[in-house]
């Protein structure tokens, strides 16, 4: 399908997630400030935490959304930034004074929940043309493409370009973006890019404030055969709809402290860790004769961020006490541990 203007293209892609599971009841959010979107995560954390022991039916404050976003620029890196989003709680002093059973105490509230998809508290909503905040007054006001916020927090960020206008100028302008220093605040949240015109994308993982973008990381997403998916309708689909972008922030970003970067799983990663963790779900181990089963990488491809998060994902479903990683030499066991520490963070 070609687009002669990138509005055209920027409202098919909305349409088209809309299909995918982006439809919020109250629709897309268009030409929000930062501040519009601060006050509808509010009410999202506020519907999500009435009970009594959370905001006892009481709305958050301006000041306790200030505690919440000043913890997010203490936080500031993409890296710690996911352990804040992945942590399932955000906690602030209470100063509402309607709230006279939790006044002046700490309350902990949900934020998200990554096996909490397509159900229970999680909300997905579009965001239309985000309005940036700049650093300096000398440079240009700026407005983004698209956002794409789970449970009020912006985590995908979508750049487009129209069909005569390569990718990888939705890229060059991303990482413009970022230079310039709009994905502060709030929007620092964000985990994943996506540069796309209608029939090339990349996604790759938000480098941060100070990190270096780099080309060799970006990605395009692919089948289970690893054939490219070129095509928008086929990248929303099976890249950005939900579930998969609701696992992609909760699963398949990986916070490796050995480097200080985030990382996103390419496709063919994803597909094996979850192939993996799926047969050893779905395995009755009840049965005498067992088989065993393998998948393969080549060299470079990411063999152990893949065994990383395929041992992490069964781990953490309950299906096996243990996990065991055969090395079959010294050097690369003593690699592999270090970057393993690393990936979990220790």
């Amino acid at each position: 399908m070609t687009f002669t203007d990138e509005a055209s293209f920027e409202e098919s892609v909305i349409e088209n997630l809309k299909r995918c599971g982006w439809d919020d009841a109250e629709g897309v959010i268009k030409y929000p400030t930062e501040q519009d979107l601060i006050d509808n995560w509010a009410r999202i954390l506020f519907n999500n935490n009435r009970e009594r022991d959370r905001l006892n039916d009481c709305p958050l404050t301006p000041g306790e959304m200030r505690q919440i976003m000043e913890q997010i620029a203490d936080l500031r890196t993409p890296l710690r930034l996911n352990a804040f989003i992945n942590g399932k709680t955000v906690s602030v002093k209470r100063d509402n004074p309607d709230d006279k059973l939790h006044l002046g105490k700490t309350v902990s509230m949900r934020i998200y929940d990554r096996r909490e998809i397509a159900g229970g508290r999680s909300r997905y909503q579009i965001v239309q043309q985000p309005k940036f905040n700049v650093r300096s007054e000398v440079l240009p006001k700026r407005r983004g493409d698209l956002m794409l916020l789970i449970n009020g927090m912006p985590v995908i960020h979508i750049e487009l370009k129209k069909s005569s206008v390569p990718a990888s100028e939705a890229y060059n302008q991303i990482e413009k973006y970022a230079r310039e220093g709009v994905f502060t605040g709030l929007f620092s949240l964000v985990q994943v890019f996506v540069a796309m015109n209608p029939d090339e994308s990349f996604y790759f993982a938000n480098p941060g404030p100070n990190g270096e973008f780099n080309r060799a990381f970006r990605f395009h997403w692919a089948d289970f055969n690893n054939e490219p998916k070129n095509d928008y309708r086929d990248v929303v689909h099976d890249l950005l709809s939900i579930p998969m972008a609701h696992q992609l922030i909760g699963f398949y970003t990986v916070a490796d402290a050995g480097d200080g970067a985030l990382k996103v799983m390419r496709s063919y990663q994803y597909y094996a860790a979850s192939a993996i963790s799926n047969r050893v779900a779905q395995h009755d181990w009840s049965k005498r004769n067992q088989l065993g089963g393998y998948i393969w990488h080549t060299t470079g491809s990411g063999k152990t961020m893949t065994s990383f998060k395929s041992a992490q994902l069964i781990a953490d479903s309950g299906n096996a006490d243990k996990v065991v990683f055969l090395m079959d030499r010294i050097e690369l066991g003593t690699q592999s541990v270090r970057e393993y520490r690393g990936f979990a963070g220790a």
